[in-house]
């Protein structure tokens, strides 16, 4: 056990020993610990993380308005500093699934939290397209091996019983973090301070220290966990039992601020799960450097393309490229089609002859942009935040509910519901005219991003231990790439078709709840167990 873990047990008084004398399962040894502080800090950082990963990705439409004119970006420029943050998640989510599933859930995250603050932090700095395109993709890289791994963290602390329910806790807070970015850019982007660095040359304007406050959670978590713990269940399976007995131990001590028994826990069965663990470690161990490596890639990414696994592995990466296809990829035109909405100030208009629509004053002439690089150029309009505001209290309620039902009504009923409503919403958006009901459904088909959680704690559910980091990994790297396809096409589509581009959003979400019923066992509710003792096994 690390000295970290050692120095936080002699906090508190050491109290009198209870052994159980009979072997119980790693499941019944972590409902053994209790629920309580440390469940509450995990979730409450893994929900943080959650949010800097929000805050790493979408934060950077926030800065592209304003940071035009310091950076000469043309607006094909704009739109690939848009997008290289996903393209970051896209290229390392393989490798760090595979990292967790072979090195360690912490020693993937703790790192990845460090290196994306530093990127964030550097690229405060650049002077040009090029240079802060290059860190923003390092920024996504490594944000990408904490965003798919705490889920695996997080649930690997839990029993099954409070495992979905932690990781839609952790959703909840993300929600929260959600709703300050608009918050957040507001009070630091629209400052009019500025100062030059004459080393480098460089205004230093408040969207650079955006950037550098976009990057603190990562920084914040990091130092966070740097005193916890491996996950339990992954050390165990791992074949560490005594580290892992002495985890769920400092659990219960911290759990109950030292007021019971201290927990003895005499052994672990040995499932077949950690058992297959162990044979592919050692089969993998047999050689050694590059090949090696490459060898325990596949071995850890194969057989999520093999039966049994392959139809679970289609599923949920197919729902999760449809859910980042609407929710990130309509959500990067959101700000302009509401502001069109909002501009042209008519009572009867859809959302598609708002994005068509010319005034008659200037049918007639040719408009040429002009770029002035004054000082409202360098500020946002009031009514982003605002559309942005609600779209985050949005999703941190709607978080909080699903949070609280998740176990009583099951994963199920929740996809469709999502997944249908959204889905409606959206192709009503081609055909409603009246201006405040179409902003509100366009928000309605933004929220299908609930999913998203929903999806990943069916993946734990659905995968052992030893492939569980790996297929989030992997679902959320196909997700991202909806992001990317979803951006592109929208952008193609919106002003030659634009109907036809809430249609394909609208539809493919329709399509994601239909296959929710497709999800091996997800009919499966969590019921509320009997309290676990030994003598009751």
């Amino acid at each position: 056990m690390s000295s970290a873990m050692e120095n936080a047990i002699e906090v508190i008084p050491e109290p009198k020993h209870v052994n159980y004398q009979r072997s119980i399962t790693l499941d019944d040894a972590l409902s053994l610990t209790k629920f309580g502080k440390v469940n509450y800090f995990l979730i409450i950082v893994a929900g943080t993380i959650l949010a800097a990963v929000l805050l790493e990705t979408l934060g950077i439409s926030y800065v592209i308005p304003v940071a035009r004119c310091d950076l000469e970006m043309t607006t094909q420029e704009k739109g690939v500093l848009s997008a290289v943050s996903f393209a970051g998640i896209i290229v390392s989510s393989h490798l760090w699934g595979f990292l967790a599933d072979t090195r360690g859930r912490k020693k993937v995250i703790v790192p990845t939290l460090f290196l994306t603050f530093f990127c964030s932090f550097i690229s405060s700095f650049s002077t040009n397209f090029w240079l802060i395109t290059v860190l923003r993709f390092f920024a996504g890289f490594f944000i990408s091996g904490s965003s798919a791994t705490i889920y695996a963290y997080v649930g690997e602390f839990h029993n099954r019983r409070n495992g979905s329910r932690a990781i839609m806790g952790a959703s909840f807070v993300f929600g929260i973090g959600c709703l300050m970015l608009p918050a957040i850019a507001y009070f630091v982007i629209n400052q009019e301070w500025e100062f030059t660095i004459p080393l480098v040359g460089m205004v230093y304007r408040p969207w650079r220290l955006f950037l550098v406050v976009c990057g603190m959670p990562s920084l914040v978590c990091g130092l966070a966990l740097c005193r916890f713990p491996e996950s339990p269940k992954f050390v165990f399976m791992q074949g560490k039992k005594d580290e892992a007995i002495e985890t769920i131990q400092w659990m219960h001590k911290l759990n109950t601020s030292g007021k019971e028994a201290k927990l003895q826990i005499v052994s672990i069965i040995d499932e077949t799960e950690a058992q297959q663990t162990k044979a592919r470690r050692k089969e993998a161990g047999a050689t050694k450097g590059f090949v090696a490596l490459m060898k325990l890639m596949w071995n850890q990414t194969a057989p999520l393309f093999m039966t049994p696994y392959l139809n679970k592995t289609a599923i949920v990466c197919v729902l999760q490229f449809g859910i980042y296809l609407t929710s990130n990829g309509m959500y990067m035109f959101f700000p302009y089609i509401v502001n069109r909405i909002a501009e042209i100030k008519m009572d009867r208009i859809t959302a598609c002859n708002a994005v068509r629509f010319i005034p008659e004053e200037l049918a007639a002439v040719n408009v040429t942009e002009v770029l002035e690089c004054d000082s409202q150029s360098q500020k946002l309009d009031i009514s982003t935040y605002e559309h942005s505001f609600i779209l985050e209290l949005m999703y941190a309620l709607g978080f909080a509910v699903i949070g609280l039902v998740i176990n009583a009504v099951g994963k199920l009923p929740i996809l469709v519901f999502v997944f249908v409503s959204c889905g409606v919403s959206g192709i009503l958006m081609v055909y409603i005219d009246v201006p405040a009901l179409v902003i509100w459904l366009y928000l309605i088909l933004l929220t299908c991003g609930f999913c998203i959680s929903v999806v990943n704690a069916a993946t734990i559910d659905l995968f052992p231990t030893n492939l569980r980091a790996m297929a989030v990994c992997i679902s959320l790297m196909c997700g991202r790439a909806g992001s990317v396809v979803g951006a592109n096409m929208v952008g193609l589509l919106l002003d030659s078709n634009c109907e036809l581009t809430f249609w394909i959003s609208g539809a493919s979400l329709i399509g994601c709840g239909v296959l929710s019923f497709f999800i091996p066992n997800i009919y499966k509710r969590t019921i509320t167990e009997p309290r676990v003792s030994v003598s009751s096994r």
